[in-house]
């Protein structure tokens, strides 16, 4: 019984949020435009979010940027245009899918990186740190056999 409910209240919420653009203000007139306009979207992170594209949030944040997205391609801007210029206003972050740049190559092997330095210091301090003991004098020998109660 209890497995039946659950197994319904999940289908009833997966479908609430399938897309938020509900408010037909939003949508665009033209089918290929509206099309374009949800393929950019979807490639956007919601700001607040923050693991959403700006097409599954309900954030007002989300809707401004989709209006934003529609208003830009209603004006015949390219898609690169587009989202050109929402990366100018709002930075990388906005992306879900950012682009390959050196900085974005350092962030991703910064991990690594440090991993083998940190590695390579350990390495080297330990080797450091071994000390190497001379051994007895012949002095030292015969004063340590004599406590020790030891003859030739």
């Amino acid at each position: 019984m209890i497995a039946r409910l659950l197994v319904i209240l999940w289908l009833a919420l997966g479908t609430v949020a399938a897309h938020a653009v509900l408010a037909p203000n939003e949508m665009l007139d033209d089918p290929a435009l509206e099309a374009r306009a949800r393929a950019l979207s979807a490639e956007l992170r919601c700001m607040v979010c923050q693991n959403q594209s700006i097409d599954d949030s309900d954030a007002e944040l989300a809707r401004d940027l989709r209006v934003l997205v529609r208003e830009r391609i209603a004006a015949g801007d390219s898609d690169e245009a587009v989202m050109e210029y929402v990366v100018s206003r709002y930075g990388e972050f906005v992306l879900l899918r950012p682009t390959f740049t050196a900085r974005n190559a350092l962030l991703w092997g910064m991990p690594v990186i440090l991993l083998v330095a940190g590695g390579a210091f350990l390495i080297l301090s330990s080797r450091r740190r071994r000390i190497s003991t001379p051994g007895l004098s012949e002095e030292e020998s015969r004063k340590l056999d004599g406590i020790l109660g030891r003859q030739d």
